[in-house]
């Protein structure tokens, strides 16, 4: 009888877990979307957003491309601005010169 309890409290125990724990799926960036996820620690996220359309990148402000299959994944403080002057440096450095800037 001991044992049926037991593993009855057990089965119920982990079923409840299982059911409160959220599930994680992939999210898919709509278009112009600014996805930002904070991080554990709250001065860091993650961001996932288009690249700016290459024919903006000489305007004072450019747009992002709603039309791009590709996103930018950010890990950086969460006060970035995906069209900050910074990001726009850096997207003109890989249209131009192909520079990624990614450690390797």
């Amino acid at each position: 009888m001991k044992k049926s309890v037991s593993l009855l409290s057990n089965l119920l125990l982990s079923s409840t877990l299982i059911w409160g724990v959220p599930t994680v799926q992939g999210e898919e960036l709509n278009s112009g979307e600014v996805l930002t996820v904070p991080a554990i620690d709250a001065s860091y996220c993650h961001m996932k957003f288009p690249p700016m359309r290459e024919d903006t990148l000489s305007w004072a402000r450019p747009v992002l491309d709603e039309n791009a299959t590709e996103s930018i994944d950010f890990y950086g403080p969460c006060d970035h601005d995906p069209l900050g002057p910074d990001e726009i440096q850096a997207q003109r450095r890989v249209m131009h010169r192909g520079i990624f800037e990614d450690g390797e």
